[in-house]
C-alpha cells in the first residue's frame, strides 16, 4: 500500500495540473547548452524521456536499476552517447537530467507535505539517473578516444609502393609494442597485396632505438623473410648506430643503409632493375 501511495505521489509531482513541466525542462536544458542542439531535437529527446519517466514511476520504479526503468536507461544511453560524440562535457551532459530538479522547485513553494516528500524521493532517483548518464558518457568517450588512437596509429604507419616489387615503411616518431605490431601487420599484408619481394623499413624519423625497439624491428624482418621478402633497414643515424653497438644488439644478416635512396637502389638491384640504363634514359 505504501509503495502504491509513493508511486502515486511521484506521478502526481510530475503531472501537476496546469503545469507543462516537460516544456520548462526543455527550456532549462536549452539555456545550459547554449543552443548547440536544435530546439526540435532537444524537445523530442526530453519529452520522450519525460513521458517514459512518468510511465516508469506509475509502474512503481524506485531507482535507475529497476526493471521498470529499462526504457529510461535505453533513452539515457542514447542521450549520453550523442552528447559525447557532439563534444559536450560531462557536466553539460548530466545537466540534462539534474535540470529537472530546478524545474520542480518553484511548484513546491506552496506544496503539500506529500509533494515535498515525493520531491525528495524523486531527487534521489534523479541522482541515480545522473550518475548513470555520466558513466555511459565516460564509456563512450573512452571508446571514441581508443578508436581515434587506432586511426592515428594506422595513419602514422603508411606502407608506400616505391617500385614494382618494392615497398617501404617510413617510420616517424617513437616505436612501441603496439605500433610495431601494426607495422608488422601492415608490412606483411602489403607484401601479399603487391606481391613484392623487397621491403624497406626506413627509421630516419625515429629519434631513438633501444633494445626493445631493435627486437621489434628484428621480429618484423624475420616475419617478412618468412613471407619470402628481403628487408633493408635505412636511415640509421650515427647516434642510433652508436646506441646499437653500445647495447650489443646483433643486426647480423640484416642489410642496413644510411638513407632511403641507398636502400631503394639496393632493392632495385636485387629486383634485377638496370639502374645504369634508367639513369642514362633520364639524362
Amino acid at each position: 500500500m505504501a509503495k502504491r501511495d509513493s508511486a502515486a505521489d511521484l506521478v502526481g509531482l510530475l503531472t501537476i495540473e496546469g503545469q507543462d513541466l516537460a516544456a520548462a525542462w526543455v527550456r532549462e536544458v536549452s539555456g545550459s547548452l547554449g543552443g548547440r542542439i536544435g530546439a526540435a531535437e532537444l524537445d523530442r529527446e526530453l519529452r520522450e524521456l519525460y513521458d517514459a519517466l512518468v510511465d516508469a514511476l506509475r509502474q512503481g520504479a524506485t531507482d535507475v536499476h529497476s526493471e521498470q526503468m529499462s526504457e529510461i536507461r535505453a533513452l539515457l544511453t542514447e542521450l549520453s552517447r550523442n552528447r559525447a560524440r557532439q563534444g559536450f562535457s560531462p557536466t553539460e551532459t548530466a545537466i540534462s537530467v539534474f535540470a529537472l530538479k530546478r524545474v520542480l522547485e518553484p511548484v513546491l513553494q506552496d506544496g503539500t507535505a506529500g509533494q515535498i516528500r515525493a520531491y525528495l524521493e524523486f531527487s534521489g532517483i534523479l541522482d541515480g539517473l545522473g550518475l548513470f548518464v555520466i558513466e555511459t558518457y565516460t564509456r563512450t568517450r573512452d571508446e571514441i578516444i581508443t578508436a581515434q588512437a587506432e586511426q592515428l596509429l594506422e595513419l602514422s604507419t603508411p606502407v608506400v609502393r616505391l617500385w614494382d616489387g618494392v615497398i617501404a615503411v617510413p617510420l616517424v616518431g617513437t616505436l612501441d609494442s603496439a605500433r610495431t605490431q601494426v607495422v608488422m601487420e601492415k608490412l606483411l599484408q602489403a607484401l601479399v597485396d603487391t606481391g613484392s619481394e623487397q621491403a624497406i623499413i626506413d627509421i630516419t624519423g625515429v629519434p631513438a632505438v633501444d633494445t626493445q625497439v631493435a627486437q621489434h624491428l628484428l621480429k618484423t624482418i624475420v616475419a617478412a623473410r618468412l613471407m619470402g621478402a628481403e628487408c633493408t633497414v635505412s636511415g640509421i643515424s650515427p647516434q642510433i648506430a652508436q646506441t646499437i653497438v653500445a647495447l650489443g644488439i646483433e643486426f647480423e644478416g640484416i642489410v642496413t643503409k644510411a638513407s632511403l635512396a641507398d636502400a631503394l637502389k639496393l632493392a632495385l638491384r636485387r629486383s634485377g632493375v638496370d639502374l645504369v640504363a634508367h639513369e642514362g634514359a633520364q639524362r
